[in-house]
């Protein structure tokens, strides 16, 4: 799986060369002070979600439906909803997915934890639908699309809230790569999930796009500089890594992998200790898209928060003899 902003070359060069030509976006948020206390993130939850279900299959007791519900932010946010038929509440998930990506291109993620009993809303992000449109423009509009994932992320959560077949008090948010760094912002917003899992994440868009020295990407080399400036001034607001350390203390499972081509280490420590020490880091020996027994880890965190189905031995010993087969 890619993550995360990990955009192929000739995307960036597209996305660049449209800078001249893209407007100042208006709904960009403010450029300094608070975005979670100005409101940035805020909607009427009491509105209705005009859900739209449509069931698309039933396979060994869980049902696939394609979804869709009104954003706060306008249009309507598509997805995927697993159910896992049988009596009883269930544990309820939001997932996110990576970049470039979507909810149907991630769904095997979101099956797996629907068959360890979960309801699983995958949400697809805004860029995912607006087809052949780049994942990031690098214009401020680009700060429009991440208040709008993080706002229609709360509404998935009211989604699950409404269902009866949901248990209000086991709610989980789970994000990898671009879904996981988007975690980092929505989880300091959203404080009704239980848990959070977020894996390869880094601290958001300016982050993944900024060295260790401070400096732009080289991938960005070709950006002018007021651009840069422009969008940096738009995105920092809205960027987790400034608010990470405000998530409730413990809940967030970290995984990030030693290898990881797309996150490098650094950056992975340097959200980590934003973060504070009070959640849940884990490290593998892996490149971006981690090991089997990574995803077991996070079923087994999982299920100690929020009752899923943890791995069994059985699970357990096969997942290392895949990860054995793969390293070699």
């Amino acid at each position: 799986m890619r993550i995360a902003f990990s955009l192929a070359r000739g995307s960036i060069a597209a996305a660049l060369l449209a800078l001249a030509a893209a407007p100042a976006c208006a709904q960009a948020p403010a450029s300094h002070g608070d975005a979670i206390a100005a409101g940035t993130f805020a909607y009427d939850r009491a509105a209705p979600l005009d859900l739209r279900d449509s069931l698309e299959t039933v396979q060994d007791g869980l049902e696939t439906h394609a979804i869709s519900f009104v954003s706060p932010r306008g249009g309507r946010v598509t997805g995927l909803l697993f159910v896992p038929q049988g009596p009883g509440k269930k544990a309820g998930i939001v997932a996110m997915h990576g970049s470039p990506g979507s909810a149907r291109q991630s769904a095997r993620n979101s099956e797996g934890l629907a068959r360890r009993g979960a309801v699983v809303v995958a949400i697809d992000a805004p860029f995912a639908r607006r087809p052949g449109e780049p994942s990031l423009t690098f214009t401020p509009s680009d700060s429009a699309d991440q208040v709008q994932v993080v706002v229609d992320l709360q509404r998935a959560v009211d989604l699950l809230l409404a269902r009866a077949d949901v248990d209000p008090a086991r709610i989980a948010f789970v994000g990898g790569s671009y879904g996981a760094a988007v975690g980092t912002m929505y989880a300091a917003v959203d404080p009704r999930p239980a848990a959070y899992v977020l894996f390869v994440p880094d601290g958001g868009s300016v982050s993944h796009f900024t060295d260790q020295d401070g400096q732009r990407d080289s991938m960005l080399s070709d950006m002018p500089e007021a651009d840069w400036q422009r969008w940096t001034a738009a995105m920092r607001p809205v960027e987790g890594i400034h608010y990470v350390g405000r998530i409730r203390e413990g809940s967030v499972l970290f995984q990030n992998g030693l290898r990881d081509q797309f996150i490098p280490a650094w950056k992975a420590q340097e959200l980590h200790r934003a973060a504070g020490p009070s959640h849940t880091v884990r490290w593998y020996d892996a490149r971006h898209g981690l090991t089997t027994g990574a995803r077991l880890d996070r079923y087994a965190w999982l299920a100690e928060r929020i009752g899923i189905r943890a791995p069994t031995d059985e699970e357990r010993a096969a997942a290392a003899q895949a990860d054995a087969e793969a390293a070699r």
